[in-house]
């Protein structure tokens, strides 16, 4: 077996050899284990918490959360074949109501272009409609439809009620805390 780095110690040096009459040598004192290093606040994990992320960084920790929340995101949305993008959208749309398509790219923080695949693929399912801009010719505004509205408004339960379940691992003040913190990293 190998000894792992914590439990190694040096091998004592061999006396060095000498022709005619030995002399006694003085043994080898052991090497003291170096101090450990200064860890990181960030990389710490507080007592009574799950040990298999001891290590992980803020940034990772914070990534991780948030992959899972997609993974669980597009998990609950599956039902109604709806990419995450698309309810992203969607949700703009319910909130804002009628809305130009350079409005929604804007809200999504998208491409226009992407933004016009988003609303192609909710209007091939019947869920939004375009139409003219009263006030600009030139402009699209894109609508919610009736079927929208009852996909949009089940889509939205099903996500408060998974975000429940997600969250209901912290308690009420920690999830408090932790909407207060994300809301100040945001511009």
């Amino acid at each position: 077996m190998l000894p792992t780095p914590s439990s190694a110690q040096p091998a004592p040096a061999a006396p060095p050899a000498v022709s005619g009459a030995s002399a006694p040598t003085a043994p080898t004192p052991p090497v003291a284990p170096a101090a450990p290093a200064a860890q990181d606040p960030a990389r710490t994990v507080a007592p009574g918490h799950d040990h298999r992320h001891a290590g992980e960084s803020l940034p990772d920790a914070f990534w991780s959360v948030a992959r899972r929340l997609r993974e669980t995101f597009r998990e609950t949305t599956a039902p109604w074949e709806i990419t995450p993008a698309q309810a992203r959208a969607l949700v703009v749309l319910l909130r804002r109501g009628s809305i130009r398509l350079s409005d929604l790219s804007a809200d999504l923080r998208i491409a226009p272009r992407s933004a016009t695949e988003v609303v192609d693929a909710l209007a091939d399912r019947g869920l939004v409609a375009r139409g003219p801009d009263p006030t600009d010719r030139r402009a699209v505004l894109v609508t919610v439809t009736p079927a929208g509205h009852a996909a949009g408004a089940a889509i939205g339960e099903a996500r408060a009620a998974e975000a429940d379940r997600f969250f209901a691992a912290l308690p009420e003040a920690d999830r408090l805390e932790l909407h207060r913190l994300l809301r100040a990293l945001l511009p």
